[in-house]
C-alpha cells in the first residue's frame, strides 16, 4: 500500500471531537461507519491518532477484531491499562520491585491487571486516573466497536464508557473523547438507536471513501515513475477504483499487476485495470452466490429474510415463519429457525452475526448490496448450477 495521508479530514475530526465545530455531537462520541477494507483502520491509526496526539491528547487505540477469541470487554480494559501503566511512573516501578501488584495513587488502589473487573478499578476510574496523571485529555478509539455487543462484558464496557464520558466531560472541557468505528452501519446503529442502547441519541457518520484526490495522487506516482506512459486517464482509474468497492488494497494490487513488466501489455494499461476490476466484482458476486445456493432450504429462507429486512429483521414472529414456509416449501418451527441461524453463524466464514441480546444481522454488509442488485435486475433468487442438487434439511 502507498502512503496517502488524509490530514485535512483528520484535523476536521479533531476539531469536532474538541467541540470546536458543529459536526453533530462528536464531542459526545464520534461514530464512523465505513465498509471493510476501505482504509478505515489505516485512517484511524495513521491519520487521526497522530492528529490527536499533536494537539496534546493521550490516545488509546483498540481493535476489537484483533483477536475475536478474546472478550471485547477485556480488550478494551487491557488497552486502557497499557496506556495507564507509563503514567504511574516511579510509584509503580517501586511497587513492582517490591513484588507488589497494587499501588496507591490518589487514594485509589491500582492494579492495572484488574481494570474493569469486579475487584479492580472501574473503567471510569481508570480513565479519570489516566487523564489526571497525564494532565491531558484522553481519546479512546475503538475500531470495529459493534463487536463489543457480542458479549455481556463488552456491552457493559460500552455502558461504562458512556458513564465515564458523562463524568469526565464538563461544559467547555472535553476530557474524554470517544471514537467508535464500524464496518457495518446497521450493527453500529445498535449502540445508539434504542432507549436501552449505551449511546442512545448519538449519530452515525459515514466516513467518506478515498476519492479523486487519492486517484490524482496515484496518477502522479505513475507518471513520475513511468514517464513513458504519458498522462494517466484519471477518469478510468476512478471508475476502476469504484468497481473495486473503494478498496485500496485490491485496487493497488491490480494496478501493480497491469503495470508489471511481466504483464506484457500492448496499448494502454487503464482498460486492463478496468477488466481486472470487473473480474474482481464478478468474483465477489460469484462467491456470495455460491455460499447462498450451497445452503439448505430453511437456511436460504432465513438468510433471504435477513437480506430483505435489514435492521428490521425479527427471526421468530409469525410473519417470518410464514416467509420461511413459503420460500422453503415446508413448515418451519421456531426451533428449526433457531437451528438455521446457528448454522449460518457457525459457517467459515460466518454469514450471520449475533449480539449478546439475541439480535441478528448479516456478518458482511456487502451481501445487502449484492441482494439489492439481484432484485433490481430481476435475477433473485440465485439458482443452483445445472446438475447440482439442492441440500435437504435434516
Amino acid at each position: 500500500m502507498i502512503a496517502f495521508p488524509r490530514t485535512a479530514l483528520a484535523q476536521e475530526l479533531v476539531a469536532a471531537l474538541q467541540g470546536k465545530t458543529l459536526l453533530g455531537d462528536a464531542h459526545n462520541g464520534l461514530f464512523l461507519a465505513a465498509p471493510r477494507r476501505t482504509g478505515k483502520s489505516t485512517f484511524l491509526q495513521g491519520d487521526l491518532q497522530p492528529a490527536l496526539q499533536a494537539v496534546g491528547v493521550v490516545v488509546v487505540y483498540v481493535d476489537l477484531w484483533a483477536d475475536t477469541r478474546r472478550d471485547p470487554g477485556a480488550l478494551i480494559a487491557e488497552a486502557i491499562a497499557r496506556a495507564l501503566q507509563p503514567q504511574l511512573g516511579l510509584v509503580a516501578r517501586t511497587a513492582r520491585k517490591a513484588g507488589l501488584d497494587k499501588v496507591k495513587v490518589g487514594g485509589l488502589e491500582v492494579d492495572t491487571s484488574r481494570i474493569g473487573k469486579v475487584d479492580g478499578l472501574t473503567l471510569t476510574d481508570a480513565l479519570r486516573l489516566l487523564h489526571e496523571r497525564a494532565g491531558q485529555p484522553v481519546a479512546l478509539i475503538i475500531d470495529e466497536a459493534q463487536h463489543a455487543l457480542t458479549s455481556d462484558a463488552g456491552e457493559a464496557a460500552m455502558t461504562a464508557l458512556k458513564s465515564a464520558r458523562d463524568q469526565l466531560n464538563k461544559p467547555g472541557a472535553v476530557n474524554l473523547m470517544l471514537v467508535m468505528s464500524g464496518s457495518d452501519r446497521d450493527k453500529l446503529l445498535r449502540l445508539v438507536n434504542t432507549a436501552g442502547a449505551p449511546f442512545y441519541g448519538s449519530q452515525i457518520q459515514r466516513m467518506p471513501p478515498l476519492g479523486p484526490d487519492f486517484i490524482a495522487h496515484v496518477a502522479g506516482l505513475i507518471e513520475a515513475q513511468r514517464s513513458e506512459l504519458g498522462a494517466v486517464d484519471q477518469t478510468l482509474l476512478q471508475q476502476a477504483f469504484e468497481m473495486f468497492g473503494f478498496r485500496p488494497q485490491f485496487f493497488m494490487a491490480a494496478l501493480g499487476q497491469v503495470l508489471s513488466p511481466l504483464a506484457a501489455l500492448s496499448g494502454r494499461f487503464e482498460p486492463a485495470l478496468l477488466e481486472a476490476a470487473m473480474r474482481q466484482q464478478a468474483q465477489d458476486e460469484a462467491q456470495m452466490e455460491s455460499e447462498y445456493v450451497g445452503l439448505r432450504p430453511v437456511e436460504q429462507a432465513v438468510l433471504w429474510r435477513m437480506l430483505a429486512q435489514g435492521p428490521m429483521f425479527r427471526p421468530y414472529d409469525a410473519e417470518a415463519l410464514r416467509f420461511y414456509r413459503d420460500k422453503s416449501g415446508q413448515p418451519v418451527s421456531v426451533t428449526q429457525a433457531q437451528k438455521a441461524l446457528e448454522s449460518l453463524r457457525q459457517r467459515m466464514p460466518a454469514l450471520v452475526w449475533k449480539s449478546a441480546r439475541g439480535e441478528y444481522a448479516l456478518e458482511d454488509a456487502a451481501m445487502h448490496r449484492w441482494f439489492e442488485a439481484r432484485v433490481g435486475s430481476e435475477t433473485w433468487p440465485p439458482s443452483p448450477p445445472q446438475g447440482m442438487l439442492p441440500l435437504e434439511d435434516d
